[in-house]
């Protein structure tokens, strides 16, 4: 069963990679971990935090005196349904019309190329 997984910006993208390099975590853990990274003050993470919560991609534990947030979906989930998202927008819904235009134009090293022969073998037909 697929899950419905909702859309994350960009800047909320890094909030997510912090969770899931570490969770569960306080969200002055969180603004810790981004103010090394980037220039965002503190309230802006909050907000995007919030943002997260709302939409159900981030939980929060509040049965501790400082609330701890963790993601509820995994990092592969989520990029399983940006992908998806992304190829739908961009190239209608067809994986094959993006793979050949980025191997068409891409200029791929061999091992490249073998390690997608390997992947396109090892991968059963479909019926």
């Amino acid at each position: 069963m697929e899950k419905n997984i909702p859309s994350i910006s960009e800047s909320e993208w890094e909030i997510m990679n912090v969770l899931w390099d570490k969770a569960p975590q306080t969200a002055n853990d969180i603004i810790y971990s981004l103010q090394e990274s980037t220039d965002w003050k503190p309230k802006t993470i909050r907000t995007l935090l919030d943002r997260l919560v709302q939409k159900n991609v981030v939980g929060v534990n509040k049965s501790l005196r400082v609330y701890t947030f963790y993601p509820l979906y995994t990092q592969d989930e989520c990029q399983r349904a940006e992908t998806e998202s992304f190829i739908k927008r961009i190239y209608g819904g067809t994986l094959k019309s993006m793979l050949v235009q980025f191997i068409q134009e891409d200029t791929l090293s061999n091992d490249d190329i073998n390690e997608l022969r390997f992947i396109l073998n090892k991968k059963p037909k479909k019926q």
